[in-house]
Parts: structure tokens; C-alpha cells; sequence
């Protein structure tokens, strides 16, 4: 039997073949009914899915059931899966029982898919809508066992109706992304969203719970009964990150808090997501009125041409992932691909789904044959368009059929492309290739005419300006003629700027680079010479830039990015001519190259709402157990917007106190993302903290910023002074199956977090942390109680904690107990002090400061400095007199104690009468002029001393200042 087969198959797929064959032929001779065209489809299956020949070998009545009962050669209806489950899971009693047969059920269905898939028995729209309709059944039958288990345990969920009346909840379950549009894959994800009507509590004998905490514990058995491996397998892997807030916030949320969300904080990229939501299981009539009410938040009543700029983005940030991960050859995220057919019908679905009810649906198959007549689409480009997504759509499932495994890569083995293109019916691998291309190039020109921004023309080189460079490169030139040629060109020190490239040339990595590299670095450099000679210094831009270029060698798809995108070259040469700290950070991690390329991103960073939302975008693609990939994100996403603060500085589109303000709202943005996750880290491993007997933590930690991130004056480079403070009772435990105390709990959660924000990755360290603050210094406790903290700053702390106290700010944490922080702040920098003791021990801090840091300890009398911060006259005596004045006459002035940065606080001190306007304005500009200077150094790649003759007009006027505020009797 097997030999005549072998002849449907080419030679080098019968090892496979017979591999897949031997697992099940035992089996095969005890089913009935097999026909020669039952043959010839086991054959092609058995090649394409070592999944099912797994199957049929380990169950051998399931051959026998899907033929006898008719099943594997026959469309279902689409109430089939439910009923079926339903049938199967009446009379289960246990947990582990359901788990069991939602496995078994699945695995006979996937098996039946896969089958008809593979024979072409079902097209890929029927495919996609079994898939979908047996995963609304699992979350279904799962939800309502589990419902009823729940409500036993606990009593039911009740809440108050329109009518007044007491009415019974029910969990309802939103399916977004392919399972909201029925598009499911072979191995797709489910998106879910759990919500419920209204707030209230359950009726439970013994034990009450509110809804939400209900509907908590039966979404996480739900997850468990669906996500869980067992020996059986699993159902489908299930991502709640989509929810709002993503894992930051409860897994269920009720209809208002939905509602609410949505018309405040939701984003454009979740406006793409809700197009294809749906209503998957549970209270579907509830469900019904839900999506009513977050209906305007997706469509707009208006024509919304927006949506391009927004799907613009979203396809940028994609592409960079592609780029990051090597993802070029997946027929989902790579060029051409599905996700670009996707965007292309969800774009006209966004910008004119208000006013076009017809668009207003989920599945892409639906929504493009509309667009010719919506909006004047030709036919041709939407025939194109959907012949591509049905062919990549087949080739996605002939992928995952193989293993049952989630992925969209085309296969790098000969044996793997063959496979694939033999399921796909081709004979040979290239045949399949010049195929897919030829879609995947329709895709590209389409997705271009719709969605694509117009690349700029830019004028290149002409081709003998090019040879010229290279004639250089090559060492056509002598070195007089090469000094010669470049000084003609314009470089400032024609002859150092020569040997760089000489250097360059010899250097061992340029001599052993592979072809491949070589051509890439050789198309890109007479444009970059070329660009480097057009600056004002020019030889100092081109050492910064050759340091790039040095560091990318082995890398040269880095080159291609610049090649290929003159206007990033540009702005590259034009950022490192004005900063040496530009270059030194692009080469360190030259993956930023990515964010030059639109320089309406590079020149606008993003507000302090933005930050936030970008961040938790960027990391909801990640899986949250993968802590490091999660670190990995963190450090790209704050040196991108540092990178993009720092281009909009360096050309004047931001001035210094605006950069302070983004570098401190990203700094903000990531320390509450790492707070949430060394939380969860050690909340899924011991359980909350107890606040109090039967009240949980939620979280009652905050993280307290001094200094530079306290006073919302960050800079580049600047490290992060820390206090860690929580509000529960040390006596307590934490609620999980592995208990600790709560004390060692929260040493825990602030020793995670130091070490997310302090370890040295490949992409560096994230932020350098400072906890030398804190109640007594490095011999005290990492984390403080309030109650303790208060104590300590009452009865223990010296002055100068006082005066850091003036620029202590909580920058992540709880809302509730920040307000209580807040409170003990205000309580003691209220305090009354003797005025005279007070400026004593001040003054005598600042001079032991000056002796310590100052610039006297360069020992340079040739070429004497000035040091910007701790020399006198400088940044630090300003910050001690605005600290002077907080603590000496808060408790006459409170609302001296309401900000934390100095020009905001010289204000106050201005309106309280506690100095003249002309000085307090004065004072300001010195302290603006300083840091100015300050970041220009930084950027600059120099220290912050200038020469002594320099700012002397603001150094004598803050030295008057400081001399008149606290010398004088």
C-alpha cells in the first residue's frame, strides 16, 4: 500500500513520507472503509503535518470516527462546534475532567482542519471560520462550566438593572484581532477581553465577593482551562494585553470603566484593534450593548483621514520589528505581506467606516470587494489584493500545519521548502517562491498607492562624483593628491581627515569583511563623504561619523538603511556634526539608525500621554514572563526618545526646560512599567502583600524621585535618585502558596527594580540608580514604611535631608499613598526653624561641597575653569538658596512646598515677597543659562567645566545673590 503511494510524491519527500507513514500504518488496517482517494489525501497530509500524523498515531479510533461519522469529508453547520461541546461536557464534575475534554475535543477538530485543508476540501475561508467557531465554543463551554462552579463556590453575581431590579451578571468575552474577524489560523493566539455589566456582589452563603473579583477568578480559570499544557496538549494560547491598560490593570472590567476608558484614553492603535472586536462567549445580549457604547470610539462621524497617518506609524514601528528580528521572509509581517492587506481594507475602514456602514465589518474578505464603489478602489488592485491574501493566508497555514506551532517564517532547510510547496502544489520549491513574490510585489504596490507616505526624490550623486570618492577609498590617490582632494571638497584639516580614512581602510574589520559587506559600505560611502564635507567642521564630523560606521561594519544592514534612505543620511551627518554624545550613542547602539528615518518623529518627541502609551504599545508585543526581552524593550525605548529629545535640542526645536521635562516624563514612563513588572514578578511567586487582615495591597508602594528626577530636570546621562516607600503592615504575609513576610515582600520588589533599571544588557543600562537618600543612608532599610520614613525625617534626618526633601517628588507607585507622602512632605518642610541655625549648617554644607567637587581639584593654574554646578556663583549655590527659603519660611508661606524644581519654587519665593522680582528673574536666568550650557557640553561629549572667563556676568550676580541671602547678618 504505502509503495504505490510513494509515486505521488517526489524522491526526496519519501524519507518524510515513510517517517510519518510507519507511525500510523498498524492503525490504518483496522479502519474500515478506506478508499484509494482516502489514500492519496492521507498521503498529502501525512507529508505536510507531522501534527496529525502524531494524532492518528497516539488515538487509533480517530480515523475510524472522523470517516465513519462523516465529518472529515463534510462542511459543518456553524452551530456544530457548540453543540458538540455541549454534548461532550454535560456530566463532567471536575476541573481536570473539563480540561481533558476540551483537549480531546480540540485535537479531533484540528486534526478534521488540517485534513481539509491540506486537500483543498475546504478553501482557506472555510478554514478560517472552523477555526474561529471551534474556539467561540471552547471559551464558551469552558466559561459556562466554569460559571457554574463559580457561582456554586461563591453565590451569584448580582447587580442593580435599568429597571432598579437585582439582575443576574455574566462574564461577557470580547474576541479581538483574527478571532473577532473569524480569520483565525492554525496556531493563532486568541485575543480576549473579559468585561461585566455592572458592579455589585455575589449572593454567596458563606462568602461574598464583589463582581469584579467574581469575574477575576472565573477569567483566570477560563485562561487556565484554555492556555494550560497538559499531556493532552492545550486549546489555544490565550493574550489578555489588549485589554485596556494592558497587564497593568484588572483582567475584568465593568461596561462603565470600558466606556470610560475608551472616550479618555484610548489610543489609535486600539481604534484599529476594535474594527474587528466581537463578542466571543458569555452574555452575548449584554455583550451586544456593550459594543453599541464603544461604537463612536472606533467610527467617527466624520471622514477621518488621520487613520493613514496612524497606520503609517503603526507599520513603521512594525517594520522596525521585522528589521530587529530578521523577520523579512514572514508572510505575515514581512514586506508585502498579510499584515499590509490588513491595513490597506482597515485604513478605508477607519477613515470612512462613520459614514459607510457597509465598512463597518470584520472580516478583510468582506470588507475589500466594497472599496471599488466606497472608495473608488480599482477592481483590479482589490482582485490582486485578495487572490495575494488567499494564497498567503494558505501558505501561513501549510506553515503551521507541520508542527501545530505558531509562526509565519518561510522555512530556510530544502527539505522544510519543499514540504511547504509540495502542500501548497508545487513540485518544487522555486516554482512556489516566484509565485509568492509575484503576490507579495502586488501587495507592496498597493499598500504603497494607499498607505505609503511619497519617499522624498532626493537628487543623487552623479556617477563620476561617486567614482571620485571611491578612486579615494580604493587608494587611487596618493596621499598628497588624497590631502589635496579633500580640502577641495572642503574639510577643515584635510590631512587628519585623510588618515581616518587611510585608518579605516587598514583596520582588520574592513579587511576581513565578506563581500556582501564590502559592496554595502562602498554604495554608501560616497554619499556620506560627500554629506560629512558640506558641514561647518567638517574632519571632527566625519572622525564621529566613521566611529558610526566602524562599529556597523559587521552589521551592514545598517549600511543599507542609510543607503537606501538619503534623508536619514542626512540627518545622521547633520546631528553628529553638532554632537560628539550623538555619534558615541548611535554607535553604541546603532539599532536607533531606525528612528532618523522619519524626521517628523526624529524633530517631535513624543508629550508625556504619548511616552506612556508608546511604551506599553512597544511592550505588549512581548510575552510578560520574558523578562529580559521586556529589559531589552525598556532600553531601546528610552534611548529612542532620549535620541529624538536630543536631535530636537540640538536644532532648536526644544528649548532647555522642555527637554528636561521629556527626559523626566520618560524616565516616570519606565519606572512605572518596571514597577509593574518586578510586582507581577513576585506577586505570581508569593502572592500580595496584606495592607491590613483580609485587605490586599494594591500596590501601596511608591517610588520617590530627589534630585534631578524630582525637580523634573533630567538630562542625558543623569542617574536616578531613589526612595522606595510602602504603607502596609511589616507584620503581615503576602497571600500566595509560597508566603513571606511583607517586609522581605517590598526588599524584594525594590531590589528587582534596581536591578531591571541598573543591569548592563547588550542595549547598556537602562538608568544608573542612586538609594544613598534614603532613611540613613546605605546603612539603612532599601524600603521604608511611611510611618518609619515620617519618623526619621521628624527625629533623626539632618538639615541637608531636609533640603533634598524640597526635590523629593513620587514618580511611580499608588495615587493614594503618594497623596499621603505628599502630606508628610508638606509636614515637614512646614516645620519652624531658627533661621540663624538653619542658614549656619547650610552654608557649611555648601562650603564642604565646594572643597570636595569643585574645581580647584583639576589642579590646572595654567588655564584656570569654572565648574557649572559646584563651583561659586554656580547651579548648586542657586539650588541651596531656593532649598534655604522652602525650609525657612514654608511654614509662613505652605505653598512654598507645592513644586520641586527651582525656577518654579524661585517663583514662589518671588510672590511670597521673599525676594525681589529683579533678582528672583535674575536668578532664574542664570540657572537656565547654566544648564543650557550644561546639556551643550554633554552632547558635546565634554565635562561640565568652562573656561573661567565665561557666564561671568551670571556668576558675579548669583555670588551677589548667595552673599547677600546667606552670609550677610
Amino acid at each position: 500500500m504505502y509503495t504505490a503511494l510513494t509515486d505521488t510524491v517526489t524522491d526526496s519527500l519519501h524519507p518524510l513520507l515513510e517517517q510519518n507513514w510507519q507511525r500510523f500504518e498498524e492503525k490504518l488496517n483496522a479502519v474500515e472503509g478506506v478508499s484509494p482517494e482516502l489514500l492519496t489525501e492521507l498521503t498529502r497530509v501525512s507529508v505536510g503535518s507531522d501534527f496529525v500524523s502524531e494524532q492518528l498515531s497516539r488515538s487509533p479510533v480517530l480515523l475510524q470516527d472522523l470517516l465513519t461519522s462523516g465529518d472529515l469529508h463534510r462542511s459543518y453547520e456553524p452551530d456544530y462546534y457548540a453543540t458538540a461541546l455541549t454534548q461532550r461536557l454535560s456530566g463532567i464534575d471536575a476541573e481536570n475532567d473539563l480540561h481533558r475534554e476540551l483537549r480531546l475535543f480540540r485535537n479531533r477538530e484540528q486534526v478534521r482542519i488540517i485534513w481539509r485543508d491540506l486537500t483543498r476540501r475546504a478553501d482557506m475561508r472555510e478554514t478560517t471560520r472552523d477555526l474561529s467557531l471551534m474556539a467561540d465554543a471552547c471559551i464558551d463551554g469552558a466559561l459556562n462550566w466554569l460559571y457554574d462552579s463559580a457561582c456554586e463556590r461563591w453565590g451569584t453575581p448580582y447587580g442593580i438593572g435599568e429597571s432598579g431590579e437585582k439582575e443576574q451578571q455574566r462574564l461577557v468575552v470580547m474576541g479581538m484581532g483574527k478571532l473577532g474577524a473569524n480569520e483565525l489560523n492554525l496556531s493563532s493566539d486568541i485575543d480576549l477581553i473579559f468585561s461585566f455589566p455592572e458592579n455589585g456582589q455575589t449572593d454567596g452563603e458563606k462568602k461574598c465577593l464583589e463582581n469584579q473579583d467574581f469575574f477575576i477568578r472565573v477569567g483566570k480559570k477560563l485562561i487556565q482551562a484554555l492556555d494550560n499544557m497538559t499531556v493532552d496538549g492545550f486549546v489555544f494560547r490565550v493574550d489578555m494585553r489588549l485589554r485596556p491598560f494592558g497587564s497593568a490593570s484588572p483582567l475584568a472590567a465593568s461596561f462603565d470603566a470600558m466606556e470610560m476608558y475608551y472616550q479618555e484614553q484610548g489610543r489609535d492603535w486600539e481604534r484599529y484593534a476594535m474594527i474587528k472586536a466581537r463578542i466571543v462567549a458569555g452574555d452575548k445580549q449584554a455583550g451586544a450593548q456593550l459594543m453599541q457604547r464603544l461604537r463612536p470610539f472606533v467610527y467617527r462621524k466624520y471622514i477621518d483621514f488621520s487613520a493613514f497617518e496612524s497606520l503609517r506609524e503603526m507599520k513603521e514601528m512594525i517594520n522596525r520589528e521585522v528589521r530587529r528580528k530578521g523577520r523579512e521572509q514572514n508572510v505575515k509581517l514581512g514586506s508585502g505581506g498579510i499584515r499590509e492587506v490588513e491595513f490597506i481594507a482597515q485604513a478605508f475602514q477607519l477613515i470612512r467606516g462613520g459614514r459607510d456602514s457597509r465598512l463597518q465589518q470584520r472580516e478583510l474578505c468582506n470588507i475589500l470587494p466594497l472599496l471599488p464603489d466606497s472608495v473608488g478602489m480599482p477592481q483590479e488592485a482589490v482582485d490582486d489584493l485578495l487572490n495575494a491574501y488567499e494564497f498567503l493566508r494558505n501558505a501561513e497555514h501549510a506553515i503551521q500545519a507541520v508542527a501545530d506551532r505558531q509562526t509565519q517564517e518561510l522555512p530556510m532547510d530544502d527539505k522544510e521548502q519543499l514540504r511547504l510547496a509540495y502542500s501548497m502544489g508545487f513540485e518544487q520549491w522555486d516554482a512556489f517562491y516566484d509565485q509568492l513574490e509575484a503576490h507579495r510585489a502586488n501587495v507592496r504596490r498597493h499598500f504603497a498607492d494607499v498607505i505609503a507616505p511619497a519617499e522624498e526624490q532626493e537628487e543623487g550623486q552623479t556617477e563620476n562624483a561617486a567614482e571620485e570618492w571611491l578612486e579615494l577609498w580604493d587608494g587611487a590617490l596618493n596621499q598628497e593628491q588624497g590631502i589635496i582632494f579633500l580640502a577641495e571638497k572642503g574639510y577643515d584639516d584635510a590631512e587628519a581627515a585623510y588618515k581616518q580614512l587611510v585608518d579605516l581602510y587598514r583596520s582588520r574589520t574592513v579587511q576581513m569583511l565578506q563581500q556582501i559587506g564590502m559592496e554595502r559600505l562602498r554604495a554608501v560611502l560616497p554619499t556620506l563623504l560627500a554629506e560629512v564635507s558640506r558641514t561647518d567642521n567638517a574632519t571632527e564630523t566625519l572622525s564621529r561619523v566613521l566611529t558610526l560606521v566602524s562599529a556597523v561594519l559587521r552589521r551592514s544592514a545598517y549600511l543599507v538603511l542609510l543607503a537606501e534612505n538619503p534623508g536619514a543620511l542626512k540627518q545622521l551627518v547633520r546631528l553628529c556634526s553638532a554632537s560628539e554624545w550623538f555619534s558615541e550613542k548611535l554607535a553604541k547602539q546603532p539599532i536607533l539608525l531606525d528612528e532618523l528615518i522619519d524626521q517628523r518623529t526624529l524633530y517631535t518627541p513624543p508629550d508625556k500621554g504619548q511616552i506612556s502609551n508608546e511604551l506599553r504599545q512597544q511592550l505588549l508585543r512581548i510575552p510578560e514572563e520574558d523578562t529580559e526581552q521586556l529589559m531589552e524593550a525598556l532600553r531601546y525605548f528610552k534611548n529612542a526618545v532620549t535620541l529624538r529629545v536630543a536631535a530636537s535640542e540640538i536644532t532648536g526645536a526644544l528649548p532647555l526646560m522642555k527637554v528636561s521635562d521629556y527626559l523626566t516624563w520618560t524616565a516616570e514612563a519606565v519606572l512605572n512599567v518596571v514597577l509593574e513588572i518586578a510586582w507581577r514578578n513576585l506577586s505570581e511567586k508569593h502572592g500580595v502583600p496584606m495592607k491590613s487582615p483580609g485587605v490586599p495591597c494594591d500596590p501601596n508602594f511608591i517610588v520617590v524621585g530627589y534630585g534631578k528626577v524630582g525637580g523634573i530636570e533630567l538630562s542625558y546621562g543623569s542617574d536616578l535618585d531613589l526612595v522606595f516607600v510602602h504603607n502596609a503592615d511589616p507584620n503581615l504575609f503576602t497571600d500566595g502558596d509560597k508566603q513571606i513576610a511583607n517586609s522581605v515582600f517590598f526588599t524584594r520588589l525594590g531590589q528587582r527594580i534596581i536591578h531591571i533599571l541598573n543591569t548592563f544588557t547588550p542595549s547598556g543600562q537602562l538608568y544608573e540608580v542612586d538609594m544613598r537618600l534614603r532613611p540613613s543612608g546605605n546603612s539603612g532599610l532599601l524600603v521604608s514604611s511611611l510611618k518609619a520614613f515620617t519618623e526619621y525625617q521628624k527625629k533623626e534626618a539632618w538639615t541637608w535631608e531636609h533640603q533634598a526633601l524640597v526635590r523629593a517628588r513620587v514618580v511611580a507607585g499608588d495615587p493614594t499613598l503618594q497623596r499621603e507622602f505628599e502630606a508628610v512632605r508638606a509636614e515637614i518642610l512646614e516645620s519652624q526653624r531658627e533661621s540663624g541655625a538653619l542658614k549656619t549648617e547650610v552654608v557649611e554644607m555648601r562650603q564642604k561641597m565646594r572643597d570636595h567637587l569643585g574645581s580647584k581639584n583639576t589642579q590646572n593654574t595654567e588655564k584656570p575653569v569654572f565648574h557649572l554646578k559646584q563651583d561659586r556663583g554656580g547651579i548648586v549655590d542657586i539650588e541651596f538658596m531656593t532649598q534655604f527659603n522652602v525650609l525657612a519660611y514654608a511654614h509662613e508661606h505652605p505653598s512654598l512646598t507645592e513644586f520641586t524644581d527651582n525656577i518654579r519654587i524661585l517663583e514662589g519665593v518671588e510672590a511670597c515677597g521673599l525676594m525681589s522680582a529683579d533678582e528672583a528673574e535674575s536668578l532664574r536666568e542664570a540657572y537656565i543659562s547654566f544648564r543650557s550650557v550644561g546639556h551643550s557640553l554633554t552632547l558635546q561629549g565634554r565635562s561640565s567645566e568652562i573656561a573661567d572667563d565665561e557666564l561671568r556676568e551670571s556668576r558675579d550676580l548669583v555670588a551677589t545673590s548667595w552673599d547677600k541671602m546667606m552670609l550677610d547678618a
